[in-house]
């Protein structure tokens, strides 16, 4: 019996491979290129709607401004000084911007944070900076931080707050000292008696008076005065001023610039 012709065992080997790969491919990847298509498509959409709800949109929009924090300002003060942008969108508005015109135009403020309050809202979350000192300027008084830093004038003195005295007139040395060290230091450092001295002591001080860097007294209600000496060793002379006047009660002048032997006299 004859065996197939050669035209024979060419359809079927065209049969059995099958159609050819390049028309198998597009067969099999053609929905899954479909789906990448939809897929990507409403990716677009997703993010054309996220932007136009952000930047176009009137939903996410500042309508209101609250304020925290505040003390002796007032919030209508901080929200005039913030000069928030209402009626923007809120992701488009520059915080950073509006913490630096705070900080510009309200000295008295130590640190703002400016937060967004989704969906309409801005936050600003104040710390005041708290008098340690006072300066006599005039008839006012500037108030001085526990950084040094002089903040603000006012005219009438804040309760329970000591004056510095920059006072070198007991003698030629301690004005030579006064010219030496520049004025800003001379603060810094009464800032850090006032900020050393016990806190039942504090309420009784009336005024820090610096004749040099070295000769720091303090004058008390009742007439009575420390000579603390230099900022250094301030929680010692806090020690041993606390435990003095303890001590002696009745006395009226107090030297603790040396910690270790603290005097006292009067009566």
């Amino acid at each position: 019996m004859a065996g197939p012709t050669t035209a024979e065992r060419g359809d079927r080997q065209q049969k059995s491979s099958g159609p050819p790969p390049g028309r198998r491919w597009g067969r099999l990847h053609l929905p899954r290129l479909r789906g990448v298509v939809v897929l990507a498509a409403a990716l677009v959409l997703l993010v054309s709607g996220v932007v136009w709800l952000l930047y176009g949109s009137t939903w996410l929009r500042v309508e209101r401004v609250s304020v925290a924090g505040t003390v002796v300002l007032t919030p209508a003060q901080v929200r005039e000084a913030a000069r928030v942008p209402v009626g923007e969108p809120l992701i488009s508005v520059d915080t950073d911007a509006i913490e630096a015109r705070l900080h510009r135009r309200l000295p008295r403020i130590d640190t703002v944070r400016v937060v967004r309050s989704w969906p309409h809202g801005i936050g600003l979350k104040v710390v005041e900076r708290v008098p340690v000192l006072l300066m006599r300027k005039g008839g006012n008084f500037i108030e001085v931080d526990d950084e040094g830093v002089r903040f603000a004038t006012v005219s009438q003195a804040p309760n329970g707050v000591p004056t510095l005295e920059l006072d070198p007139s007991r003698s030629g040395s301690a004005a030579a000292s006064l010219r030496r060290f520049p004025e800003a230091r001379l603060v810094r450092e009464a800032v850090g008696v006032a900020g050393d001295i016990p806190a039942i002591i504090a309420r009784e001080t009336r005024v820090v008076r610096v004749r040099s860097h070295d000769d720091i007294s303090l004058e008390l209600t009742g007439g009575r005065t420390v000579q603390w000496g230099s900022e250094e060793n301030g929680r010692a002379k806090a020690r041993a001023l606390n435990a003095l006047m303890k001590a002696a009660a009745r006395a009226r002048h107090f030297d603790v610039s040396v910690p270790t032997a603290p005097a006292s006299s009067g009566s």
